[in-house]
C-alpha cells in the first residue's frame, strides 16, 4: 500500500476542502454506468467483424474492450467518458494527472476487482467511507479521484 503521508499534502485536505470530494463516489458509480454502456456498445459494434462468434465470448471481448477503453481515456485526460461527464478526474499522491503507466495500473486494479467480487466489496467500502473517497486501487496505488475545477 502506498504511504499517502510523504504526499498527501500535495492533494487537497478533505478536511479543509472538502469540496474537491464532494459526491465523488456518486459521481463514480454514474460514470461507471456510462464507461459500461460505453464498453457494450463498443462490444456490438466489434461482434459482427468476429463473424458473430464474439457473441459466445461476449464477456471476455468486454473486458478486453473495457480495459482498453479504461487505459486510452484515463491516459488521455486522467478520465474515461463517464467521468468526464459527471466532472471527476483521477490525481496521483503528488496532484499529477495520470499517465499511460497510472492508467494500465489502475485499470489493472479495478479489472482484478471485478474478477474477484470481495476485491470490489472492499474497494466500494472504502469509497464510501474513507475521507478522500478513495476504492482499494485509488488505496494501493495512492490516487484519487477528484472533482474537476470549474473552468475559468
Amino acid at each position: 500500500m502506498a504511504d499517502m503521508s510523504d504526499m498527501s499534502w500535495h492533494l487537497p485536505d478533505p478536511g479543509t476542502q472538502p469540496e474537491f470530494y464532494a459526491d465523488v463516489p456518486t459521481k463514480r458509480l454514474l460514470a461507471f454506468v456510462v464507461d459500461t454502456i460505453v464498453i457494450i456498445a463498443i462490444s456490438l459494434v466489434i461482434v459482427p467483424f468476429t463473424a458473430f462468434t464474439g457473441l459466445f465470448f461476449f464477456p471476455l471481448l468486454m473486458t478486453v474492450v473495457g480495459f482498453a477503453y479504461r487505459v486510452i481515456t484515463i491516459s488521455r485526460g486522467s478520465a474515461t467518458w463517464g467521468m468526464r461527464l459527471t466532472a471527476i478526474e483521477f490525481r496521483t499522491a503528488s496532484g499529477e494527472r495520470f499517465d499511460l503507466g497510472m492508467a494500465f495500473a489502475h485499470t489493472f486494479g479495478l479489472t482484478l476487482s471485478f474478477l474477484l467480487p470481495l476485491l470490489q466489496v472492499i474497494s466500494i467500502v472504502l469509497m464510501l467511507t474513507s475521507a478522500r473517497a478513495q476504492g482499494l486501487s485509488d488505496h494501493v496505488l495512492g490516487t484519487v479521484a477528484i472533482n474537476r475545477r470549474a473552468a475559468t
